[in-house]
């Protein structure tokens, strides 16, 4: 539709503008395998699985050329002298800023999905786990016949080398291995000295008893004989010397201080006196 206005030619030419988008997003969830747990011995067993797969999409969609704002002319319609006819048509006062409306659109989407597979076969499941029980219980105990084997050789290496006199310094990094081990029967001294009081007889002339033993005919025997000796040693030791003059102990006694030390010869001949 088109009209005179003041001499000028209007035209109004209406537009109507749409626009729209589609956008189709699908997410594949692909089922792995039933989890295998080995354990040794040809023992498989499947289990359970349980599949979680996070995810995210997004989409930006753009237009060009972009245009964020534009400048809309404003005309001087100025009409001084009445006459319907502007005074200076087509003249552009101003500007005025005006926004496009055009826009870029984004889109972010985060997403889980989740699958889980059950083994429908419960016979073969329960024979499985009972199949790898024993099979954990015959791996343990080759471990603790292995652990056994250890400390008896350690035990057996840490005696002799305690016999032989041979050990690791206290408060070192390998002493603790022999801690714990004892040797019995075994007397294992370090080398130390000892004090030794003098020793004195109080009495010098000892006391001797002898008994005899007199058969029908009057013949006496020598029975028994005693030595008693009065001394302040602690600890006496009884030896007896061959003809070479080798000695050889027979006893070892432990006595108070001034009591009287009996011991019997260790050869008496008989006499008949």
């Amino acid at each position: 539709m088109a009209t005179d206005v003041g001499g000028v030619s209007a035209t109004a030419n209406p537009i109507a503008n749409s626009s729209g988008s589609v956008t189709n997003q699908a997410i594949q969830v692909l089922q792995g395998p039933y989890i295998n747990n080995q354990y040794g011995g040809g023992i498989s067993c499947q289990g359970p699985t349980l599949n979680i797969t996070p995810f995210i999409t997004g989409s930006l969609s753009e237009q060009h050329p972009f245009e964020l704002m534009y400048n809309d002319p404003v005309y001087n319609n100025a009409d001084n002298n009445d006459d319907g006819i502007p005074d200076n048509p087509g003249e552009i006062l101003y500007y005025i800023p005006t926004r496009t409306g055009q826009k870029n659109n984004t889109n972010v989407s985060l997403g889980l999905s989740a699958t889980i597979s059950v083994p429908l076969d419960k016979q073969l499941q329960k024979g499985c786990k009972n199949a790898f029980n024993t099979q954990i219980a015959l791996q343990q105990q080759i471990l603790a016949n292995k652990r056994l084997d250890f400390e008896i050789a350690r035990l057996k290496n840490c005696g002799e080398l305690f016999k032989a006199g041979i050990s690791f310094k206290e408060g070192t990094q390998y002493a603790s291995v022999c801690a714990d081990v004892q040797v019995a029967n075994v007397t294992s001294n370090s080398q130390h000295t000892h004090s030794i009081n003098n020793t004195s007889f109080i009495n010098s002339d000892p006391e001797e008893t002898t008994t005899y033993e007199v058969d029908a005919n009057g013949n006496k025997t020598v029975k028994s004989k005693t030595i008693s000796i009065k001394t302040n040693a602690r600890e006496i030791s009884t030896f007896e010397y061959d003809e070479n003059g080798n000695s050889k102990l027979i006893k070892r006694e432990t006595t108070g201080e001034n009591e009287n030390y009996i011991f019997e010869p260790i050869s008496i001949g008989n006499t008949n006196p």
